[in-house]
């Protein structure tokens, strides 16, 4: 299937953009552990475990909303993932760009396109694709070429490895604040000047020193990001079979992306 743009490949692109904020923002690299005098410490050693607290999860919840610049349109994005490659959630384009409902379990992964997707980002045929799906998700195989970068973008370790990656691309000077609460939980936040803009990230003052929150501004940046949900378990419900739709018998077989 073609269009003016690849609308599921940024659905999975999209979480990997919001992450990138944190792999070279306010988070450095080093050892977690659970420290509830981590306001007594520096702002690099509160870094430092806060990005290893982020490898160490085994899950979360990543909601993410708002626009990085760059000339991107705004995005919001709810996803519960795990290093196995199960997630469940949505990502939603922006500007009535459309949304996509994802949800992946092993080896099968279902996704559900709304109107508005179809309509701009198969134009001309996006009213036949959705009237033939009837509100029901598209199913394949992770592996299915069309399907590949979605089912990566649904893989924790996918998020992992970015972070890990920009792990030395820190620039400016990392600010400590004084503890404050987000949500009633007690916080550190960091700030970092960065190609004009401003990130800050509050890391949890009790416990395993999470990054709870993200803010980036300026720049035409204006996003927060997320974090929650640590080593729960990603729900396991999938469509069932009469709310689905085999890929291959919607788009053909062919290997073109969706």
């Amino acid at each position: 299937m073609t269009g003016r743009h690849s609308g599921t490949r940024r659905a999975a692109c999209a979480a990997v953009v919001v992450l990138g904020v944190t792999g070279g923002s306010a988070l450095g690299g080093g050892a977690a552990r659970a420290d509830d005098g981590i306001d007594k410490l520096s702002a690099q050693q509160i870094a430092d475990r806060s990005r290893d607290a982020l490898l160490s999860a085994r899950s979360l919840h990543l909601s993410a909303r708002g626009e990085l610049g760059d000339n991107s349109p705004p995005m919001a994005l709810e996803l519960t993932l795990d290093r196995d490659g199960n997630c469940t959630g949505s990502v939603d384009l922006g500007k009535s760009q459309g949304s996509v409902r994802i949800v992946k379990r092993g080896d099968d992964i279902w996704v559900k396109p709304d109107a508005n997707f179809w309509k701009n980002q198969v134009p001309g045929g996006g009213s036949a694709f959705a009237a033939i799906l009837n509100g029901r998700y598209m199913k394949g195989s992770a592996d299915d070429p069309r399907l590949r970068d979605l089912a990566n973008g649904c893989d924790l370790d996918t998020f992992r490895k970015l972070v890990s990656d920009n792990a030395d691309n820190d620039r400016g000077t990392l600010n400590k604040g004084r503890r404050t609460t987000l949500d009633g939980a007690p916080v550190v936040p960091l700030t970092r000047m960065r190609d004009g803009r401003t990130l800050t990230t509050d890391v949890a003052a009790t416990g395993k020193p999470y990054p709870l929150r993200i803010t980036v501004q300026g720049a035409g940046a204006d996003a927060v990001v997320g974090f929650s949900a640590f080593d729960k378990p990603v729900p396991t419900t999938t469509p069932p079979p009469d709310q689905t739709y085999d890929i291959s018998a919607l788009l053909g077989r062919t290997s073109a992306p969706v």
